[in-house]
């Protein structure tokens, strides 16, 4: 019997944040986080147990091989043989995390979107995105972290634009990232 992963929801769409925005991606949300923010959109308490051969299965149906892994918090399970699999199986592998587990060497893409409740542990990170509060200093967040190579600001669930945009014209090496997924009505 392989390993089982507790899987949200798998699906495909277009990248709707950050430096991919607008890719075609197959989308695996896995369940569970170690962190509860108030602006999340995921059901943490829907999952299915699936072995990594079906969930392979599932994602090799759709025709992109760019694939997000998100969630909840993906570092809680994502491993070497999961990343290993899916690199056998053609996928670019690009992870959405809040940065507070380790991740496996093998990820080709690293996001991270760090959040209150939880230290940064990664050493690598391709994509910083910060949910912009208006109360926590974008750069001081930064400052705590590897160096990225892209910075992107993000309202946080699209509420507060305007401040985000003024935060970015004031701090010119970030980017608007808004969630086009939401504003174009796609999932």
């Amino acid at each position: 019997m392989s390993k089982v992963y507790a899987v949200n929801e798998i699906f495909y769409s277009l990248q709707g944040e950050g430096y991919f925005t607008g890719t075609p991606a197959v989308f695996l949300r896995l369940s569970g986080c170690n962190l509860r923010c108030p602006f999340c959109d995921t059901d943490h308490s829907a999952s299915e147990p699936m072995e990594i051969g079906a969930i392979v299965e599932r994602l090799a149906s759709f025709p992109a091989r760019h694939l997000v892994i998100t969630g909840g918090e993906p570092s809680l399970q994502v491993d070497d043989l999961l990343a290993d699999v899916l690199h056998e199986a053609g996928f670019y592998i690009q992870i959405e995390t809040n940065g507070t587990h380790p991740l496996p060497e093998a990820i080709d893409w690293v996001t991270c979107s760090p959040k209150k409740g939880g230290p940064v542990v990664l050493s690598r990170i391709d994509e910083l995105k910060v949910v912009y509060d208006g109360a926590t200093d974008p750069e001081e967040t930064a400052s705590e972290l590897p160096a990225a190579m892209h910075y992107f600001l993000q309202p946080c669930s699209g509420k507060n634009i305007p401040e985000t945009v003024s935060y970015v014209l004031s701090h010119p090496y970030w980017r608007l990232s808004l969630q086009t997924h939401k504003l174009i009505d796609i999932q």
